[in-house]
């Protein structure tokens, strides 16, 4: 695998985002605003609960924090996708030398950029505004963002892998799946609360490790290291898989001549 070609997937995206407000805006604007929300959401809830009660600002926002991140995270890879596939450019990128493992690093290397401008502009305004430290939640904030980071990309290319398959037009399926997986992995509560139907799912889902780690944290019980080792392991297994799906997909789609739907020529 060639780093220079999966660089040039990554140039290709920095020259589209530069030329473009339209593109740069999305990168911190819609996590600001989430930021802001759910800030007074968790500061109008503790003056309810008083000062005796549970601080919202780790468990409610924090939470807020991470699941946007994973979605910026898998954004980033569908994104750098769909420019390609709206601009009906897939075709002639796979007419060059580059190969599906450096198209995907340059997808996940092009997630990587702008997931961490989201990032940072999500812990600067919770951080000033609402006194939001990821630091509360000491060492273990690095594993837990890897398993969101690690998760995030296999959604993205298992997305990628949907529309490769169904067609331009089912982008439509890849917007709502973080919001499919978001009641299975218990985001704002305990997976306790879930029937035990759910529970299973959400065992299944390296998400829920994270989020059940951190609400274990910040009410001052110890966090299992194997816990969160099942949700490392279980994110890396669905990045294979969602590669080996992309690859799959895309070899079916060349044998078969449906890729001819990304070409300019198919525009009538």
């Amino acid at each position: 695998m060639s780093f220079n070609r999966a660089a040039a997937v990554v140039l290709r995206q920095f020259y589209l985002i530069r030329g473009s407000p339209s593109r740069v805006f999305p990168l911190f604007v819609w996590v600001a605003i989430d930021m802001v929300l759910w800030g007074f959401i968790t500061r109008y809830l503790n003056t309810v609960t008083g000062s005796g009660g549970p601080d919202f600002v780790p468990s409610l926002l924090g939470a807020v924090l991470l699941w946007d991140f994973l979605t910026r995270v898998m954004q980033g890879v569908t994104m750098a996708f769909f420019e390609d596939v709206w601009s009906r450019n897939f075709l002639n990128i796979f007419a060059t030398p580059l190969s599906i493992s450096e198209y995907i690093s340059g997808l996940v290397l092009s997630s990587i950029a702008t997931s961490s401008i989201g990032l940072i502009v999500m812990l600067v305004v919770a951080s000033t505004a609402f006194g939001l430290s990821l630091f509360s939640f000491g060492l273990l904030i690095v594993p837990f963002l890897l398993v969101l980071f690690l998760f995030g990309i296999a959604l993205g290319i298992f997305g990628t892998a949907i529309v490769l398959r169904l067609g331009p037009s089912a982008e439509w399926f890849v917007w709502p799946i973080p919001a499919v997986v978001s009641p299975f992995a218990g985001v704002f509560y305990p997976l306790a609360t879930l029937p035990e139907w759910m529970q299973l799912v959400a065992r299944l889902l390296p998400p829920s490790y994270v989020f059940e780690g951190m609400r274990t944290i910040v009410s001052g019980g110890a966090f299992s290291a194997t816990t969160l080792l099942w949700g490392v392991g279980l994110a890396l297994l669905y990045i294979l898989l969602a590669c080996w799906v992309f690859t799959r997909v895309y070899r079916q789609a060349v044998r078969t001549g449906l890729i001819a739907r990304y070409s300019a020529e198919s525009v009538s």
